[in-house]
């Protein structure tokens, strides 16, 4: 954990950033896999933990602002909990570790909050609250926390709408990393740069992807972290989240890893490279790897504070548009082709996202409000996949990944349809429908002027990886 300090400041600028009413952070409970005792391993909300610090299951946090109390809620153990836990806190003792002297029982909780729900007399209208009833919480995405304020609130679905002013709020506390935070990420990152190096030495024909996956585990396990999300590692890089781990790695393959890791403090890391299964590149993977790569450092040359992220995003489809035309992939006027969309043949998603203590950062609280300040998304194929759209600010952490995946049944349907004929060579495609997916990614900083890598650099050129290899 942090110092204390840390959390009484960030509870007391939200405080000041809401004005009134009462600021609700469920924590979560223990959630079974099969039956009650045999539980999925526990993560604490990303909320409570930057605001209260503590990842425990069954604590509850609330902010009075009219009346400047911050309280934290849940059960001590008893001794019948104790037998198979051994000793916990008690929760006067969390409290304190993050700076809280008010604290109660669930039981407490559910009368504090019903009393609280009751109070508003204005909930048909919702955005009318008088100042004092106001009740902000951010949107549930389990269903034991909507189970809960439904209990709370008498079962009424109008007085469990989450609070627009919260979110924002929230996001803009979250969106800027502070010192303490960057440590706690480049921690994450540079256990992953050696994950992937690792994996880069180890891959040969005729072991199975289930192979490296492990390898990635053991590593994880031996630095004490977890996976900040399940791993993409595969022979089959034209399937973006491809979790199948079932194919046997074959000469001539490219293997695409895209991995990351929670450490201690919770904070994420996600990295993905892409490299022979031989020990060098064929020459049309590198083609079309120099392209990918040429697209990634664009990115990377666009960072800093005051571009829209959607700008970065279209310098690297101009990149790889321009690429893929040389490689006679594609024709045309390149900046016509990714106004239409014509490249999201190739790259269907977007270019980066931002990262913290999610590896998707915030998005639980929705891409509109996390990544374009509530302006609506684009419904375009492939741009409407860009999940970080807006001005780039100094302490924003983002990841940068273009890519260029030849996924054979968008490919038909594409054909099929006649579609884009004046941008894509679809005669020319043929040789390249088994070929896979590459990318690249890492994580940035925006800084006051620009941007910085977060962490040890990894094996990214051809050069690198090659070395690796030998």
């Amino acid at each position: 954990m942090f110092d204390k300090k840390i959390y009484i400041n960030r509870r007391h600028r939200l405080k000041q950033q809401l004005g009134s009413g009462i600021v609700l952070f469920p924590g979560h409970d223990q959630s079974p896999i099969n039956f009650a005792d045999n539980t999925y391993p526990f993560r604490q909300d990303s909320s409570f933990l930057y605001f209260f610090g503590h990842n425990r299951p069954g604590l509850t946090g609330v902010l009075d602002i009219d009346n400047n109390n911050d309280y934290l809620f849940g059960n001590d153990a008893g001794i019948d909990d104790m037998v198979w836990t051994g000793h916990q806190p008690y929760i006067s003792e969390l409290a304190q570790m993050v700076g809280i002297k008010k604290t109660g029982t669930l039981a407490e909780l559910e009368s504090f909050m019903q009393n609280a729900f009751s109070s508003r007399n204005d909930l048909p209208s919702h955005k009318g609250f008088s100042s004092g009833n106001t009740i902000h919480f951010l949107p549930p995405y389990r269903a034991q926390t909507r189970l809960k304020l439904l209990r709370w609130s008498g079962f009424s679905s109008v007085a469990i709408e989450p609070s627009p002013e919260l979110i924002k709020a929230v996001i803009a506390q979250r969106e800027i990393k502070t010192e303490q935070e960057i440590i706690q990420i480049e921690q994450a990152i540079n256990i992953t740069v050696d994950m992937h190096t690792d994996a880069i030495r180890m891959t040969k024909a005729g072991i199975t992807e289930q192979h490296v996956v492990a390898a990635l585990y053991n590593k994880i396990h031996d630095a004490g972290v977890s996976m900040s999300f399940t791993p993409i590692a595969t022979t089959q890089g034209e399937i973006l989240h491809n979790h199948f781990y079932g194919n046997t790695l074959k000469s001539g393959d490219l293997f695409l890893l895209d991995s990351g890791v929670e450490n201690a403090m919770h904070y994420a890391s996600d990295l993905s490279s892409t490299f022979p299964v031989n020990n060098t590149f064929t020459s049309v993977q590198k083609d079309i790897y120099s392209i990918t790569l040429d697209a990634h450092e664009t990115a990377i040359a666009a960072l800093k504070p005051g571009v829209a992220f959607k700008d970065v995003h279209f310098k690297a489809c101009r990149s790889i548009a321009s690429g893929l035309k040389e490689l006679g992939l594609m024709k045309g006027d390149v900046n016509e082709a990714v106004l239409a969309g014509a490249h999201a043949l190739f790259f269907p998603c977007g270019t980066g996202h931002m990262m913290g203590l999610d590896v998707h950062d915030m998005e639980d609280l929705g891409e509109t409000y996390v990544g374009y300040d509530g302006e609506a998304k684009s419904t375009q194929f492939g741009l409407k996949s860009l999940r970080l759209g807006k001005v780039l600010k100094p302490g924003f952490v983002l990841t940068i990944e273009p890519g260029i995946y030849f996924i054979p049944a968008l490919i038909d349907k594409w054909r099929a349809e006649k579609k884009f004929t004046d941008f894509i060579n679809y005669d020319a495609l043929e040789p390249y429908l088994t070929f896979g997916g590459i990318r690249n990614e890492e994580d940035y900083l925006i800084t006051e002027n620009g941007a910085r890598l977060l962490g040890n650099p990894k094996p990214k050129t051809i050069a690198d990886i090659e070395n690796l290899k030998k």
